[in-house]
């Protein structure tokens, strides 16, 4: 059985490698806050000192991190992945950053002889552990059937999308709909609250119709308790509508809705609620309608 190491152990990095120990691969983690890294250690991980220490023990190596400059330090940096593989390993980022960074790093991996695949993820917390993830993958179909089994221990729907990169276009036509689903879910739940007909009722009158969504499912349902708190933060969200804008950008395409989601969360971040789930944009649609969901 192949040895995995996993590098970022963030809310959905946890789960993910806890998942991947259970399904029986033995398994190498690093984190940069070393207490991250305890539950795994006490279920049977070993714990590196370093991304290269992770890349020597391993023949696949999963990164998921913040952003593009912190998949290049884990990946390319002096104490990085790149310094420890070996010929045959093959090198995944699950993290959700820039296609055009993606495709640079990959083509720095195959200068090495390293298969690179991007394999960004979605499906929240409660997919990482529940390991219900839909992972989108970029890169060489080769590499991507033999990392099948291990992407099979974190998620349901795994799919081969193309080349390097475009894994994380995917991952952005994702973003571009998760935003403003949400946006439409409270905007939907604050209007039937304020024409005053009981919300609950009407939240499970539609999710089982054709409006019906994971966001509205789930994300909905927390709203009507006023729960808050992240499965995927406000601030993460933005990261991933600033990737979302630099690649349309690129392409020369004008995206009139997903600016006007963008604009609605980066004042969430100027309200002081960047580390709150994304399902607070209800406190934006809130204001401008004066009326409280719960």
């Amino acid at each position: 059985m192949k040895r995995i190491g996993f590098i970022g152990l963030g809310l959905m990095g946890s789960g993910m490698s806890m998942n991947i120990l259970k399904a029986g691969f033995p398994l190498t983690v690093w984190n940069r806050t070393v207490s991250r890294t305890e539950p795994l250690a006490k279920a049977g991980a070993k714990v590196a000192k370093s991304p290269k220490e992770v890349a020597e023990k391993s023949d696949i190596v999963i990164d998921m991190v913040t952003d593009s400059k912190d998949v290049e330090e884990v990946l390319l940096g002096p104490n990085g992945v790149i310094n420890g593989v070996k010929p045959g390993t093959i090198v995944i980022d699950m993290s959700t950053i820039s296609p055009i960074k993606t495709r640079e790093m990959a083509s720095r991996f195959v200068e090495r002889g390293i298969k690179m695949l991007d394999a960004p993820v979605s499906g929240g917390d409660i997919g990482a552990r529940n390991g219900t993830l839909s992972i989108m993958v970029g890169g060489d179909k080769d590499a991507f059937d033999e990392a099948i089994p291990v992407f099979q221990a974190m998620g349901k729907t795994i799919t081969h999308i193309g080349g390097n990169g475009d894994g994380q276009i995917c991952k952005a036509v994702n973003q571009i709909l998760v935003g403003m689903n949400m946006l439409g879910v409270a905007e939907a739940l604050v209007f039937a609250k304020k024409a005053g007909v009981d919300v609950k009722k009407v939240h499970t009158a539609v999710a089982g119709g054709a409006a019906g969504s994971w966001q509205l499912t789930n994300n909905g349902a927390k709203l009507l308790v006023g729960d808050h708190e992240p499965g995927f933060k406000v601030k993460d969200y933005l990261k991933d509508l600033r990737i979302i804008m630099e690649t349309s950008d690129s392409i020369k395409m004008p995206l009139l809705g997903t600016s006007i989601v963008q604009q609605m969360f980066k004042n969430l971040d100027a309200e002081g609620l960047r580390d709150k789930g994304t399902q607070v944009v209800v406190v934006v649609v809130e204001k401008l309608a004066k009326e409280k969901l719960a």
